[in-house]
């Protein structure tokens, strides 16, 4: 049996493969555009995606607006594939990052850490962008398919539904985490089953990808059959040699084990899993102190009691300085042992996934 097609509508993917925007320049041009042109649905993160503009400091509106354009123009030279840019709600410069993957003709905006209720009103009659909101429970996607609906017209074109076992900032309280209730199987069933009902009113398909904890092409198997139309996958594409990070951020999956896979409480108020290393440790040691706030990037991060700037301490991260940063990973990341291409990936799941679902 062969993956089956992702159809946002009239846009469809080969490969129902959603790499996960992982920001602060894991994903950018370089991963997002090899995804793309492998079947996938390649996605770039707008987090502070203009953090290393010269200017990011004193101009910081149009360093990541001028970056966010840059990368999707890169991308778009590299593939003629499906792109998208991922947009977390959480950010201050949420609008502008918005406003300009539209008007960048982006294919699809995935957009999460908090409900994005006016993300239709960007559009225009001319946009071809996609919508697609990142949500943790049913009750989310049934309140943004009503509110969507009843103010804008609109269907979403579909929905990510992020487990706990995810790697980043995640949706759930940290006792969460944990329970069985909260696990992906569960949600994925429960949004595919709320959506249906505005598939039907509305006659217009919407898809669901599960996300958070997906390693193997059995993996997309099992939720496929559970009625997901597709998955995400975003740590297993860390350690691909089109990854946009360092080598030195990829090494540390490659040297972690299941135990070095830890959820933090993150400096925005909300839980986060990431591999363990010094940097994490001497903050649970007291060790680092709150000194300024450089970049004012997300709307619930209280600078004042924050013992680290997450944005510099993932900057760091991804530049391969470890010690002065570290890295957001999900529930798999200690289950990856080498270096390999994004086409060597997508072949193995796709192998994987006919032989689980033959």
């Amino acid at each position: 049996m062969e993956l089956p097609k992702l159809r946002f509508k009239d846009l469809v993917a080969d490969v129902p493969i959603v790499q996960g925007g992982m920001g602060v320049g894991i994903s950018m041009a370089g991963l997002s555009s090899a995804v793309a042109q492998q079947g996938g649905v390649g996605v770039i993160s707008a987090a502070l995606i203009g953090i290393d503009e010269p200017d990011v400091a004193r101009n910081p509106v149009q360093a990541h607006i001028r970056a966010l354009k840059r990368e999707v123009a890169k991308a778009r030279e590299m593939t003629s594939g499906i792109l998208g840019v991922n947009i977390m709600v959480a950010l201050t410069n949420f609008k502008d990052m918005v406003k300009t993957s539209i008007q960048e003709g982006i294919d699809i905006i995935f957009s999460g850490a908090g409900l994005p209720f006016d993300l239709p009103s960007y559009l225009n009659e001319e946009s071809r962008t996609k919508l697609v909101p990142i949500v943790s429970s049913a009750r989310a996607a049934k309140i943004i398919c009503k509110k969507w609906i009843s103010k804008f017209n609109y269907v979403p074109d579909g929905f990510v539904v992020e487990g706990p076992m995810a790697g980043g900032h995640l949706g759930f309280k940290a006792e969460q985490l944990d329970d069985p209730a909260f696990k992906l199987e569960n949600l994925v069933q429960e949004v595919v089953k709320t959506v249906k009902h505005f598939e039907e009113e509305h006659n217009s398909p919407i898809p669901v990808i599960a996300a958070g904890g997906i390693y193997t092409g059995a993996d997309i198997c099992r939720f496929i059959k559970l009625g997901a139309s597709g998955v995400q996958l975003g740590t297993r594409f860390v350690a691909t040699h089109e990854c946009d990070a360092d080598p030195g951020f990829k090494q540390a999956f490659i040297d972690s084990g299941p135990d070095d896979v830890i959820v933090i409480k993150s400096p925005v108020g909300m839980p986060g899993r990431a591999l363990r290393n010094t940097f994490l440790q001497d903050v649970e040691l007291g060790k680092k102190k709150p000194f300024k706030c450089p970049y004012q990037c997300i709307v619930t991060c209280d600078y004042q009691k924050s013992p680290y700037c997450i944005a510099a301490a993932l900057n760091n991260a991804k530049k391969g300085k470890m010690h002065r940063g570290f890295a957001f990973a999900g529930q798999t990341a200690g289950r990856i042992t080498g270096l390999i291409s994004v086409k060597e990936l997508m072949d193995s799941l796709k192998t994987e996934f006919a032989e689980a679902c033959s």
